[in-house]
């Protein structure tokens, strides 16, 4: 149960508290109220959490419209079993051009004296293509298989009955999953390695490659009745804010481009860098003490010479051939007139953003609303559980309306659920006729499981406004954050820190005054294409890379087009087909290809509930041996471990992302304080407002 969702302002069988709204209230009744007030933060204060699965499991069964969410572990209850059975896990990403091959190998051992078996979450990024995975025991390797999920399930839950190791790979969103091992026999050891690709691409000459480490804790609204609920593996453990996870997390990458290579670094992890050439590196990191598992990983370069996100990679397969096209934009116009603007910021107060995370929206929100044009108007809507405006309506971006805002915000210190999709719905703007363009800013950690809901809301609304987000901190939900720019025209960032909040709001700034290229058309002369993905590129609001992947028939032969407008200005480029080689190397662009179009059918506000959509992922999946919501990986070694039938199932806890404290788990206390200093604080404003009244009493009988 999640226990800032579930504060009860009753106090006995009939005295209810009532926040203050301001509005009159008699003598005699405010006081009663606030008093009632006082105890009910008091109590809530010293109401215990829910701390251990089996807790959890009680309340679930006293509450079945429970919200679903995560729960602290608390170490030592049985130690006999194992609870941190994940011991290794290690990184190594070969980057060769844009295409990045990423192997992660987990080494999962029982250190306990009775058999378990296994479930850990852990996150990847959005546009990873997850297409391999062996699972090795002993001297023994055995590759998974890609099958139907439930499939898949029922052959996993078959071996685990019949005392076997096994292992299931299911995809729960598109940047998370789970891992499911059955059978870890005392002192028993195996190693999994799972296979990534995913495509590097650069903005404003900037190449990032950002590897996620950790799941942060997601916010589940409870299912409506009858509906099924995709969302229990948010019930999982997390260690405290104070702990850090046993066991070692090492990330290597070799780095090639072809081309010279400038400004390498990590603003996430310290790192070693180890050149063999200028343009070929190996990055390690510096500090192998420092648990790497806490946060996104992120590695950042630029390349001098010749750009190579320049061009065309062709694949040539047994049954199809695949491209891939890459076109750099022109530079950003400067025209004299822009437009009047309507912004509306959608800000992320819940609990999760207490602390670091909350300060750098603060900071990004202060830089976003005082660039603001004498020309604009804006308003903004803070949300936790529920949703607070600035103004009715947007207000002129005068300096007294800015100022109401920034105190607005800076009143904030996070508490409560995480309610995005209510807030959305009173940001977006009724249809008007009066020339403006509208952007919808939603700032948050991302911390929710509801991301189909808010990308078909912003679907259903895409011509209202263009949506942007900033996602705040070191381990943010990337799926939501890049889903809300994709599917509603605008752009995304992220924001790790408070040194990078006022650069990125101005580059935000900069991206939203004029588009680099609208009316994109890409056509073709003498070169068969087809199935190409995305079908439509039609506004690119940053300096980034042109991106389309496709199928090709017949010989490379003839030419591409890319036209579109630059300003004001027609922009035309052609690409002469012959002039690519085919290599063995661009094997990679299939599984690219594949994975974006599951994206295009179903990640992004796409019912997930129409059959032939589950059709078509199911058979990508299975053609392509990729994990989809309805392909699952498994292996199973046929020799029988565990004759005694006897298994505990454990669930692997996580550490909190870094800068992200208790208040996401529901270990923290009301307004982010500790009992000893919220409890005074409360008998003091008790005592104030006794004295208050005291002192109201006095003057009411000397008026009288």
């Amino acid at each position: 149960m999640n226990p800032k969702n579930n504060f009860n302002p009753k106090i006995g069988n009939s005295t209810t508290c009532t926040w203050f709204t301001g509005k009159a209230e008699s003598r005699t009744g405010r006081p009663k109220k606030l008093l009632c007030l006082l105890l009910s933060m008091i109590l809530f204060t010293l109401c215990p959490f829910p701390v251990s699965a089996k807790e959890t499991e009680t309340d679930a069964e006293n509450d079945t419209a429970k919200t679903l969410s995560p729960y602290f572990f608390i170490e030592g209850a049985d130690t006999s079993v194992d609870h941190f059975p994940l011991k290794d896990t290690e990184v190594t990403v070969n980057i060769n051009g844009t295409i990045a091959e990423t192997y992660v190998t987990q080494t999962y051992t029982n250190e306990g004296r009775n058999p378990i078996s296994a479930t850990y979450v852990f996150p990847a990024s959005t546009g990873t293509t997850v297409h391999g995975m062996k699972m090795q025991i002993g001297d023994q390797v055995i590759t998974a298989k890609i099958k139907e999920k439930e499939e898949a399930k029922t052959e996993y839950e078959q071996a685990k009955s019949e005392g076997k190791n096994a292992s299931l790979l299911e995809q729960q969103r598109p940047n998370v999953f789970t891992m499911n091992l059955s059978n870890l026999m005392p002192g028993q050891t195996i190693r999994l390695e799972l296979h990534y690709t995913e495509l590097i691409h650069a903005t404003d000459g900037i190449y990032q490659f950002a590897f996620p480490t950790v799941v942060g804790p997601r916010y589940a609204t409870p299912p409506a009745e009858g509906e099924e609920d995709s969302s229990e593996w948010t019930a999982t453990p997390y260690l405290e804010d104070s702990e850090t996870a046993s066991g070692t997390y090492s990330i290597n990458v070799n780095l090639s481009t072809g081309v010279p290579i400038t400004g390498l670094s990590s603003k996430s992890h310290d790192i070693d860098i180890a050149w063999n050439s200028d343009s070929n590196a190996r990055v390690t990191l510096a500090n192998p003490e420092d648990f790497a598992g806490d946060r996104d990983y992120i590695l950042e370069y630029r390349l001098s010479g010749e750009d190579i996100n320049c061009g065309l990679m062709l694949d040539k397969g047994e049954t199809e051939n695949f491209f891939l096209l890459m076109v750099q934009p022109p530079q950003r116009p400067q025209p004299d007139n822009i437009p009047p603007r309507e912004y509306t910021f959608v800000v992320d107060v819940s609990g999760s953003m207490s602390g670091s995370p909350l300060d750098t929206a603060k900071e990004l929100i202060r830089t976003l609303v005082t660039n603001l044009k004498e020309t604009d108007t804006f308003n903004v809507i803070l949300f936790s559980g529920a949703s607070t405006r600035l103004s009715p309506s947007p207000l002129p971006a005068t300096e007294e309306n800015i100022q109401a805002a920034l105190e607005l915000v800076e009143d904030q210190v996070g508490a409560g659920g995480t309610e995005l999709a209510p807030a959305l719905e009173s940001a977006i703007p009724r249809p008007t006729h009066d020339g403006k363009a509208r952007s919808i800013v939603v700032i948050t950690d991302g911390y929710i499981s509801g991301e189909t809901e808010i990308f078909d809301l912003i679907r259903k609304n895409s011509g209202t406004a263009n949506f942007f987000s900033f996602g705040i901190g070191g381990s943010v939900n990337r799926y939501l954050i890049e889903g809300i720019a994709k599917t509603g025209g605008g752009e995304s960032f992220v924001v790790t820190d408070s040194e990078d909040a006022s650069a990125m709001a101005k580059k935000f700034c900069t991206y939203i005054q004029s588009p680099v290229l609208t009316d994109i058309q890409i056509t073709s002369n003498d070169f068969d294409m087809y199935d190409m993905e995305p079908i439509q590129i039609s506004t690119l609001f940053a300096e980034k890379p042109i991106i389309m992947f496709g199928k090709w028939n017949g010989e490379p032969t003839g030419t591409i087009h890319i036209s579109g407008k630059n300003g004001t200005q027609d922009y035309k480029q052609e690409i002469q087909v012959s002039e690519s080689q085919i290599s063995p190397d661009h094997q990679a662009i299939r599984y690219l290809w594949a994975r974006t179009r599951v994206e295009q059918i179903m990640d992004y506000g796409f019912s997930q509930d129409d059959e032939s959509v589950k059709e078509e992922v199911t058979a990508l999946g299975l053609t392509y041996s990729m994990m989809t919501p309805y392909t699952s990986f498994i292996a199973v070694l046929e020799t029988v471990q565990n004759t005694t039938g006897e298994n505990t199932d454990v669930d692997q806890p996580q550490p909190l992302p870094s800068q992200v404290s208790s208040l996401a788990v529901g270990g923290g206390y009301l307004f982010g304080s500790e009992p000893d200093i919220l409890l005074p604080l409360c008998l003091a404003m008790l005592s104030v407002s006794a004295f208050s009244f005291h002192r109201r009493r006095q003057q009411k009988s000397h008026h009288i």
